[in-house]
């Protein structure tokens, strides 16, 4: 008996750890046959430079309408990043914009603002703010599943590149999943303290269009 939970334990372990992190790859590269099926590799002989090039994000994103605008570079639309857990962010900023808080589960992110003046920041578990006005040319580090933000507090558009130590690290923006879910609007009301009006003004802008 002693033996099947040591077992079992053991087991256990290793299933979290697998859980914790993308794997490790076992190939140099694995190019997905299909969109579909990423678990499938083509014939490595078959791959070319190309696969291994992403040109989505050498402009900006169009941030005219909201204040700002993301382009995810994730192995769903660039293959070759397929099992080697890493991914990339291109983030535009109109004057103003704000990237709103939010958070990814399954990954740490490192911001670096490419141009213009940033106010950014991270929460953690002890609703400990932790933010700074970031200037062209500075890093800041977001670590794993803590909501964080940023806002262009210059006088132009500001840009940011952020990468990430997973190919899928998930994103979850805290108003959309708030206000935008189909959580009982009785306990929306009581937990933000919103009147009827004001929660249904809030559900309309961040409902999925």
């Amino acid at each position: 008996m002693f033996n099947k939970v040591a077992f079992l334990l053991v087991l256990l372990h290793f299933i979290i750890i697998a859980m914790a992190s993308d794997p490790d790859p076992i190939n140099d590269f694995c190019i997905p046959k299909s969109e579909d099926n990423s678990f499938s590799c083509k014939n490595s002989s078959t791959a070319t430079v190309e696969d291994f090039i992403f040109s989505g994000i050498k402009l900006p994103g169009n941030f005219k309408k909201t204040g700002f605008s993301s382009m995810g570079v994730n192995s769903n639309v660039f293959p070759g990043l397929n099992t080697l857990g890493v991914s990339f962010v291109r983030a535009d900023f109109d004057v103003g914009g704000v990237n709103v808080p939010h958070f990814h589960p399954r990954a740490t992110e490192v911001a670096f603002v490419v141009d213009g003046k940033i106010y950014s920041g991270f929460v953690d578990t002890k609703n400990k703010v932790f933010a700074k006005v970031l200037e062209k040319g500075e890093v800041m580090v977001f670590p794993r599943g803590l909501v964080h933000f940023q806002m262009n507090v210059g006088d132009g558009p500001a840009t940011i590149f952020g990468s990430f130590d997973s190919q899928n690290p998930g994103l979850m923006r805290i108003p959309n999943a708030v206000f935008g879910s189909q959580i009982k609007e009785e306990l929306l009301e009581k937990a933000f303290g919103l009147s009827s009006k004001e929660l249904f003004k809030l559900k309309k802008r961040f409902s999925p269009s």
